[in-house]
């Protein structure tokens, strides 16, 4: 099947982990902590990368499908503290802040969808300084883990955008997913959690290694009802 190709958008949304910070390495290891922590049999670092993107208790069930509802939640609370703990910074992809100052210039609504928690997004926004050129967001806390459509629906909602007016971008098939799901257009970067294979076999639209590729995408586009 060939994607269709990539149409003006009105609206971006973001994933955050792995797509607009480099947190991949650090959610891996407070899920090891976190794991050793309540006693758990270890999981090696890439099949903790796969679940990023998902809610933490659907990330934590997926790690364990064995456990009970209790050790999934205490597996959940244990990361939810050693998350909470971290002294090292966040670390912002090359040219995220750019990007999203020339996209806003631009007059595109910007947005995120994500797994993280409330409280995690909005420490996340305090500390790289980026709330302000979101419109809106949605956590999975808020709404419904990816890959269900419902974060992005209720985005499309609260800005006045229809799906197909739409590009979400992200590193994981989960977002890919999600876009699918919601009708809008699936972007995938490459440098976050989930390997390039995975990423294709979700169909995107485009494939990107680094989020500068966006603004090219973007200025490429014609807006779909250009004045004569």
């Amino acid at each position: 099947m060939t994607p269709t190709p990539l149409s003006r958008p009105q609206l971006i949304v973001f994933d955050w982990d792995g797509t607009l910070v480099q947190s991949t390495g650090h959610i891996i290891r407070c899920f090891q902590q976190a794991i050793a922590a309540e006693a758990l049999p270890e999981r090696d670092p890439q099949t903790i990368a796969n679940i990023i993107g998902l809610g933490l208790l659907e990330a934590s069930q997926t790690l364990f499908p064995e456990a009970s509802p209790t050790q999934v939640a205490a597996l959940a609370e244990a990361y939810r503290h050693v998350y909470f703990q971290r002294t090292e910074r966040l670390e912002l992809y090359p040219g995220a802040e750019s990007v999203l100052q020339t996209l806003q210039a631009a007059g595109c609504f910007l947005a995120i969808a994500t797994g993280k928690s409330n409280r995690g997004l909005r420490e996340a926004l305090d500390e790289t300084g980026l709330g302000h050129y979101f419109l809106a967001t949605r956590t999975a806390e808020q709404t419904v883990s990816k890959p269900a459509p419902l974060m992005l629906l209720e985005l499309f909602d609260e800005l006045g955008v229809m799906p197909h007016e739409s590009w979400m971008v992200g590193d994981t098939d989960f977002d890919l997913l999600m876009a699918h799901n919601a009708g809008c257009q699936a972007i995938a970067i490459t440098h976050g959690a989930h390997e390039v294979a995975r990423l294709h076999a979700a169909r995107p639209q485009v494939i990107i290694t680094e989020l500068n590729e966006l603004i090219p995408l973007f200025c490429a586009t014609a807006p779909e009802n250009p004045q004569s």
